[in-house]
C-alpha cells in the first residue's frame, strides 16, 4: 500500500477501545459536570458518564475518577473488587462509564478515614487535620467501561 494511503487509512480509523465489564447499554453518555450540577435527579439510576481519566486504585483497580475537561469536576468511579479491573496506565484516557449514580454522606471521621485510605492506597501522606468538616459525595457503581486507547 502506498505511504499516503495508509496514513488516509489509519486516520479514518477510529481509535482503539478497551471494552471492561458488561457491555454499555446507555444511548448517550453525559459529561462528569451535567450529573455533578444537579445529581440528585440521577441519584440510584442507571446512567453513562464520559470523562477523562486522573486516577486509578493502585492497588485493585477498583476505582477510577472522571473528570470533565471543561470544568476540571471529578466523579469517581468503583467497582466491587474483582468485577472489573481499571487499568494502571488509563490516567489521561477517555472513557465512558455506566453504572448506577450512588450518593455517600460522610461524617467528618468517616470522610477522614475515607482520605486517609485514598492516600494510603495512592502512596501519598495525609494530615488528618485537612478533613474540617463532613462531605457528601457522588460516585457511579459501575457494572462497565470503555477506554479510548
Amino acid at each position: 500500500m502506498k505511504p499516503v494511503a495508509s496514513l488516509l487509512l489509519a486516520i479514518m480509523m477510529p481509535a482503539a477501545e478497551l471494552k471492561l465489564g458488561k457491555p454499555l447499554a446507555g444511548k448517550e453518555a453525559l459529561s462528569v459536570s451535567a450529573v455533578l450540577a444537579k445529581p440528585e435527579p440521577y441519584t440510584g439510576r442507571t446512567l453513562q458518564v464520559k470523562g477523562r481519566v486522573t486516577e486509578v486504585c493502585q492497588r485493585m483497580g477498583c476505582w477510577m475518577s472522571l473528570v470533565d475537561p471543561v470544568t476540571n469536576q471529578s466523579l469517581r468511579i468503583q467497582v466491587n473488587d474483582g468485577e472489573i479491573r481499571f487499568p494502571r496506565d488509563a490516567p489521561g484516557k477517555m472513557a465512558i462509564a455506566e453504572g448506577k449514580l450512588m450518593k455517600l454522606e460522610l461524617s467528618r471521621r468517616q470522610a477522614a478515614d475515607r482520605a486517609r485510605h485514598e492516600a494510603e492506597e495512592q502512596g501519598r501522606t495525609f494530615d488528618p487535620a485537612a478533613v474540617k468538616k463532613g462531605a457528601v459525595l457522588y460516585h457511579i457503581q459501575a457494572t462497565g467501561a470503555v477506554l479510548q486507547q
